[in-house]
């Protein structure tokens, strides 16, 4: 039995800027200055993979509440360089 999500999912991708307590993260979208409230998608639990402020994702988001969304995706990192933290 598989459920057809694809009529109420938005794709966008975004920069997470904040990492929250329980797999949640703060994340800015890229087509605007917008922040959204994210969780990690069960597949990405279970291949541990680790987000980092910084790292660029891509996100379902429903077409109901444009607050919440769901990490499905780390994008390549070579593309996207993260920042250098300054040098004490």
């Amino acid at each position: 039995m598989a459920l057809d999500v694809s009529s109420d999912v938005i794709e966008v991708e975004g920069k997470v800027i904040t990492i929250l307590p329980g797999t949640m993260f703060r994340v800015e979208l890229d087509n605007s200055k917008h922040v959204v409230l994210a969780h990690i998608s069960g597949k990405m639990r279970k291949r541990f993979i680790r987000l980092t402020p910084g790292d660029r994702v891509k996100m379902e988001m429903s077409q109901h509440d444009f607050t919440k969304a769901r990490i499905v995706y780390r994008l390549d990192s070579k593309s996207y360089p993260r920042p250098i933290a300054p040098q004490k």
